[in-house]
């Protein structure tokens, strides 16, 4: 007669540790959607049975979301903490589906969404703002399938809410920053990654009014429109380091940050520059630890991405606005 399947077993036959089937047996701890899959599918080959209030007693959920740019680190972290939130959500088996949009246009951000929208019991994604996803929006809020918008309100009240921080408040917190450094008559500049992302137009706005509140003496650049690109920035910021010989000061309010860096490393010695950046990644940590940035504005993504995970996974979505998250302020002391 054959023995009743043991832990060890169901280890052996998955491939992983009694650790890991000891988490996704129970609901706990860090488990990626694919090991829950391979452990489930082994319990099923070697008849392990599976407890009442384990994976079985968790219903399967699928939760699109789209984000953009996956070149860059900001947006592979991204995708890391809404798989590391969907993992360790317990009330249900969340599969993420993560796409990316090909490009910055209305339309590939719309087919993005559209397809990650596909059996999905709720949809979160970054994208523009344009009439092409605001009708979208509206679309599936009578479609009953909640989209929620991240970083970006680009569906104002249509949409099943922003998660996201403050951009205004980041704009000021950038613009007090570089007022309380530059303590003379100088020069700055800010880049936006395009004039369709009103999260870094509010941002742009609030360095402005921050700068004009505290430092009347600085004047500043006209806005440029880097494309999130680390091309453009890089020349950009060269081209703004020859035409301006008082130039002091950048704030790069979305993408591209990388390429001001390494312009400034190029062109001048560390610390000539107030650089503030947003989004704490290995080229902003380095830029931080020798000089080269001032500070370093992040979105406390973990966070973020658990309350929406766990606000998509409800069964109803909430009639509250969900909360806007506080910013994260590193500086060089801090690393």
């Amino acid at each position: 007669m054959h023995h009743r399947p043991t832990i060890k077993d169901l280890a052996q036959a998955a491939g992983v540790g009694t650790a890991t089937v000891d988490r996704v047996l129970n609901g706990r701890g860090h488990v990626s959607a694919r090991m829950r899959q391979e452990v489930e599918a082994a319990a099923t080959r070697i008849g392990f049975p599976l407890p009442g209030q384990g994976i079985k007693a968790r219903p399967d959920l699928r939760l699109g979301f789209v984000l953009h740019k996956s070149g860059q680190a900001f947006y592979q972290g991204f995708a890391q903490e809404i798989e590391t939130a969907c993992a360790r959500h317990t009330s249900a088996r969340i599969v993420p589906v993560i796409r990316y949009a090909a490009s910055q246009s209305p339309e590939d951000f719309a087919d993005a969404i559209r397809i990650a929208a596909e059996g999905a019991h709720a949809v979160a994604a970054t994208a523009v703002n344009h009439p092409v996803l605001s009708r979208l929006t509206d679309e599936f809020r009578a479609d009953g399938t909640p989209l929620y918008c991240l970083l970006n309100d680009f569906g104002g009240r249509a949409s099943a809410g922003y998660f996201g921080v403050d951009n205004m408040k980041v704009g000021r917190l950038a613009g007090w920053m570089m007022a309380t450094r530059l303590q003379r008559p100088a020069r700055v500049g800010v880049f936006v990654g395009g004039t369709r992302w009103h999260g870094q137009a509010l941002r742009e706005t609030g360095f402005r009014a921050a700068l004009r509140e505290f430092a009347p003496h600085i004047g500043i650049t006209d806005t440029m429109v880097n494309l999130e690109t680390r091309a453009v920035t890089y020349e950009a910021t060269l081209d703004l380091l020859q035409r301006h010989e008082d130039f002091s000061g950048l704030y790069v309010a979305g993408g591209g940050m990388e390429g001001a860096i390494a312009a400034l490393r190029d062109a001048r010695p560390a610390g000539r520059v107030a650089l503030i950046v947003n989004e704490l990644t290995d080229d902003s940590r380095a830029a931080l630890a020798d000089g080269y940035a001032l500070m370093v504005i992040a979105t406390p993504l973990a966070a973020l991405c658990r309350a929406l995970v766990d606000r998509m996974a409800a069964e109803e979505p909430a009639a509250d606005a969900p909360p806007l998250f506080e910013p994260q302020i590193y500086l060089p002391p801090s690393l």
